[in-house]
């Protein structure tokens, strides 16, 4: 799918000291992936009473 999106130069700057990503599509797609993962966690979480 292809957006554009307007993203804070600081918060891209700053992702990119913590990421291995070249390039802004691999640093969105690595940050999408570990938002899906952190959120699953969190329903599993919710799921068992913790």
């Amino acid at each position: 799918m292809r957006t554009n999106i307007v993203l804070d130069d600081n918060l891209v700057e700053e992702a990119f000291k913590y990421s291995k990503a070249k390039t802004k599509k691999e640093l969105i797609h690595e940050a999408l992936k570990e938002f899906i993962a952190s959120r699953k966690k969190l329903d599993l979480r919710e799921l068992r009473g913790k």
